[in-house]
């Protein structure tokens, strides 16, 4: 096996060796620290808020009814990025946005407009149902698409393409339907105390179960639609500026459309509520889910496709375009490595399999003429990673492939130097230990 990289080092450039000293507000911990700020005062804020609305009690007993949809939620969004998985800091300041920033935003914006629209027509009822169906959801999509936005602006890198809007989009909306459901849900439970309603008849109960048993993916819905077209942004090349700014503004439109439609569904008659979400919600969630699973599949595929050019530059071994192409063989690999080496090893690998996702690919926007001017640099340093864990991830990705796949594929390609024993050229593999959890 070769012990170094097939290519050269890039050499350093001249100026590399200079010291710059950055502005203090380019300084990372700077921006991290303001943004930290302003959510955790956001966060205060919100908190003092809802409690006084809702009493101590009551916010306890909405905290603990809103956060069961929670878990399962985000472990959905965060399975359909298994591909590429995003850093975890990005979903954890999606979430907290939407909980904290996104929410108080509604609140303060959503109260301000229904007072101003009562007092200008003197007409309450009306003025409810104008915010209820006008104004809240034109504050609230565009509350949440701001922490979409400052995703695909700040961290362009991990924003490449339709899964990152969705999974973007989607754990935002769902932070913002979890403070949102403390807010109705601890409402409720004060109202049943003060007219003595218990049980399945209580206003508790039946808000729990509109809220959080049959419409929990309602707020994500809504905002995975400003996902989307922040994500097909993405993947539009640089030089079609009039794409890339109209495709996440009919996205936010489309939110905003939904959004409409479905809090004005109760003056629809009695039945409003019931034949929106059976003829138009229902079949919306199936359609989108459908879009972001088959949107994944396309992506392993692309991984398949794209990684052989790299194994013909002997950067990768024969065997691993298809063990990242598949998530059972990804599995397998991990499971390898933790079982041999340890769950250091199995985390190493599993950073092997992201950055080499990301390197299908960078390299599919640049052959499709879409990729930036940085695509170079940005090559080099994703092959560079894969080098440095390549002892720990090659074993493992070619145990993974041989126990995926029953029948050893014929690779067919010339045999880049130092890969001539590898898996899938005729010859016999690299021997292994016979462990497969999958078999035991």
């Amino acid at each position: 096996m070769a012990t170094s990289p097939p290519f050269p080092t890039r050499p350093p450039n001249p100026g590399d060796g200079v010291l710059r000293h950055p502005h203090w507000w380019q300084r990372r911990w700077v921006r991290y620290g303001a943004l930290s700020s302003l959510l955790a005062l956001s966060g205060l804020v919100i908190l003092a808020l809802v409690r006084r609305q809702t009493g101590t009690e009551g916010f306890l007993v909405g905290l603990g009814l809103a956060v069961l949809p929670v878990p399962w939620l985000t472990a959905a969004f965060r399975w359909l990025d298994r591909v590429e998985p995003g850093p975890w800091r990005n979903l954890v300041f999606s979430f907290a946005w939407g909980a904290c920033a996104a929410a108080l935003i509604a609140i303060v914006a959503n109260s301000f407009a229904t007072k101003w629209i009562a007092t200008s027509t003197a007409d309450p009822a009306s003025a409810d149902t104008l915010g209820a169906t006008v104004i809240a959801p034109i504050v609230e999509e565009s509350a949440k698409a701001a922490a979409v936005l400052l995703v695909f602006l700040f961290r362009r890198r991990d924003f490449t393409g339709i899964v990152d809007g969705v999974v973007i989009a989607g754990v935002t909306a769902t932070g913002f339907a979890f403070t949102e459901n403390i807010l109705y849900l601890g409402t409720a439970f004060g109202t049943d105390q003060l007219t003595g309603d218990r049980g399945i008849a209580s206003v508790t109960a039946a808000t729990f179960f509109v809220r959080i048993v049959m419409s929990p993916f309602a707020h994500p819905l809504f905002t995975v639609l400003t996902g989307i077209g922040f994500g097909s942004a993405a993947l539009s090349a640089e030089r079609q500026h009039v794409r890339r700014a109209l495709l996440p503004v009919c996205g936010l439109l489309l939110a905003m459309g939904m959004h409409a439609l479905w809090n004005g569904s109760s003056t629809f008659g009695e039945y409003g509520f019931f034949a929106v979400y059976g003829a138009f919600m229902v079949p919306a969630f199936a359609l989108l889910t459908w879009l972001a699973v088959w949107t994944r599949q396309r992506e392993l595929r692309t991984v398949r496709a794209e990684l052989p050019a790299y194994v013909l530059a002997g950067w990768l071994g024969p065997a691993e375009p298809f063990a990242l192409g598949s998530m059972r063989a990804r599995r397998m690999a991990r499971d390898y490595a933790r079982h041999h080496h340890g769950r250091p090893a199995a985390r190493e690998v599993a950073r092997y399999e992201g950055y080499a996702t990301s390197l299908a690919f960078l390299r599919h926007r640049g052959r499709t003429g879409r990729s930036g001017a940085d695509f170079v640099v940005r090559e080099r340093e994703l092959l560079d990673e894969l080098w440095k864990r390549r002892h720990l991830a090659r074993p493992a990705l070619e145990y993974a492939a041989r126990a995926a796949v029953p029948v050893r594929p014929v690779y067919a390609g010339p045999v880049p130097h130092g890969y001539g024993y590898g898996y899938g050229y005729g010859r016999p593999a690299a021997p292994y230990p016979a462990y497969n959890p999958y078999r035991s």
